[in-house]
């Protein structure tokens, strides 16, 4: 069972708070691109974990596993990458773009230590699947209780 520390729920929420709000009133619009440091967090994730395992799913249409990186450092993991901007063929007549492109990263703090070594990653329409191996430190140990 994890522990709830309401205060880090606190400053985390303080954190999402001042991101949001981050650039608004220097000239930039609710309305920006998809990357701004104003829009929605990318990639988007969900997280689980059981005993020994947390998995990571992060919703990465368009991005090349290629120009993805991922990095693990005690309870965070860090997804960053870029998004290829589309290209205009010549001759072609663009009606409407829509897609955002640019750098992104987004860094998660995990419940639990990871063990850099267990770590995997597949990817599969648009979905960059993580399954990251708890240290044996962060795994929950049985302790047998002696009679006296």
């Amino acid at each position: 069972m994890a522990n709830w520390d309401v205060f880090k729920e606190l400053d985390n929420l303080r954190r999402e708070i001042d991101e949001a709000f981050r650039g608004v009133g220097a000239g930039r619009p609710f309305g920006t691109p998809f990357l701004s440091p104003v829009s929605r967090r990318f990639p988007l994730v969900n997280f689980s974990e059981d005993e020994g395992h947390i998995y990571v799913e992060a919703l990465v249409p368009g991005v090349s596993p290629a120009d993805t990186d991922l990095s693990v450092l005690r309870n965070t993991l860090t997804i960053s990458g870029e998004r290829k901007p589309f290209v205009e063929e010549k001759g072609q007549i663009v009606h409407r773009s829509e897609l955002g492109s640019g750098r992104f990263s987004r860094t998660l703090e995990l419940p639990a230590d990871i063990d850099p070594d267990k770590v995997s990653a597949e990817y599969r329409d648009g979905i960059l699947t993580i399954t990251l191996a708890k240290a044996e430190h962060a795994k929950p140990k049985k302790i047998a209780i002696n009679l006296g």
